[in-house]
């Protein structure tokens, strides 16, 4: 059904997802609202040939609305219009727990199942819709900025993963980053390969480009590293060289690469804040062996050490930003206790709003976090399109659970 949509102009992909809506489902009004980068807000994305990238996008908090609802619960909205007749359907743009943003309907009666099947099937093809078009237009990275970005803060969202969610079968991993107000070179990666998942966390000296600079170099070298096929004490090892070598400044960090087959991990500290993990309700501090950071002293050698988790173990990894003089008054492991419940991609988000808070909306430095769930190796029925609530994941794809 959206065939003419994958091969649509990028800006036009919107468009014909529209009109086939219209025509098949007589909907009176469609429109693509997009995720902000905070998470915290969307931005509606009306006919693409309406949208005018010269002018800044305008938020819709997410706060309390029927759009907050949907993204966390994974569950179509459906309510009446006012005094009128027509139905409202809010359904989730999401692709394996990145919730990119959602599909909005006016029809003229209440949906049956049929048709709130084929709303789903439609939202989640969008999904990919907007995932294969990305690289080709800046209509979505517009979506994305209701505040404009700094170069140093540019440079920073570039060295992201481009989806900052991912489920699967055997865990499900967020990240969620909230710049200061000099950008302090955090950044967060993870990559899923086919038989291991491995997650980074950095922290770059400094502040502004000459951070993001420092955070490019480590990134750089670590994403080179693991695509050669490099073991965890190769990457630390690359990482420290290019910092060494081409740019005088330390950057902290962390990797970790766990095995989907056996649940096996290894685990390296470059100098970075010590991670938390809940287990049955309890939070415990990792206290792992610490080496020096990338770029403090030449060939230096980084030890792998073995970290522990079981099925329904929850691992947070953050910068020092988390914990900086603003939000010493937060008790992070209690609020890791709190947001159990969550999904990891909105656990991440509250534990930042937490610290955005406590800083009264202004960061000395930045604030970052990974949130990893690890479901262990014999879940393969586990529902993984999608990521819900905890409470709601295997109810949260039209079709049930999925591998």
């Amino acid at each position: 059904m959206l065939a003419a949509a994958e091969t649509a102009p990028p800006v036009e992909s919107l468009d014909v997802v529209a009109r086939i809506l219209r025509d098949r489902l007589g909907a009176v009004a469609v429109s693509f609202l997009i995720t902000d980068f905070t998470g915290s807000s969307v931005v509606r994305l009306g006919a693409a040939g309406s949208v005018e990238t010269a002018e800044p996008a305008r938020r819709i908090p997410l706060a309390g609305s029927v759009y907050d609802d949907v993204i966390r619960t994974q569950r179509p909205g459906v309510e009446k219009e006012g005094q009128g007749a027509h139905t409202r359907v809010v359904a989730p743009v999401t692709n394996r727990g990145d919730a990119i943003g959602l599909l909005e309907l006016s029809l003229p009666a209440v949906p049956d199942a049929e048709v709130m099947r084929e709303i789903g099937e439609t939202a989640h093809a969008l999904a990919y819709i907007v995932i294969a078009n990305r690289p080709f237009t800046d209509l979505y990275q517009w979506g994305r900025r209701t505040l404009p970005l700094s170069l140093a803060a540019e440079i920073q969202h570039r060295l992201l993963p481009p989806s900052l969610t991912c489920e699967a079968a055997q865990f499900a991993v967020a990240g969620a980053l909230e710049p200061a107000d000099h950008v302090g070179g955090d950044t967060f990666d993870y990559v899923l390969d086919h038989d291991t998942v491995q997650l980074s966390i950095t922290d770059a000296m400094g502040h502004d480009v000459q951070a993001a600079l420092l955070a490019t170099l480590a990134v750089g070298a670590l994403r080179r590293a693991r695509r050669a096929g490099a073991d965890l004490v190769e990457q630390a090892r690359q990482a420290d060289q290019a910092l060494w070598e081409h740019q005088r400044g330390y950057v902290t960090g962390q990797l970790l690469r766990i095995g989907l087959r056996d649940g096996s991990t290894e685990f390296v500290n470059a100098g970075h804040p010590w991670p938390l993990r809940l287990r049955e309700g309890q939070v415990q501090q990792i206290t792992p062996e610490v080496d020096l950071p990338f770029g403090v002293k030449p060939h230096h050698t980084y030890r792998v050490q073995t970290l522990d988790l079981h099925p329904g173990d929850r691992l947070v990894m953050f910068s020092d930003g988390m914990l900086e003089r603003n939000a010493k008054a937060l008790d992070l492991p209690d609020l890791i206790v709190s947001t159990r419940a969550l999904h990891p991609r909105e656990a991440a988000r509250a534990l930042i709003g937490a610290v955005v808070d406590a800083g009264q909306g202004h960061l000395k430095d930045d604030a970052t976090v990974i949130c990893l769930d690890w479901h262990g190796t014999g879940t393969s029925q586990r529902a993984a399109d999608t990521g819900a609530d905890l409470t709601t994941a295997s109810a949260s794809s039209p079709d049930g659970p999925r591998p």
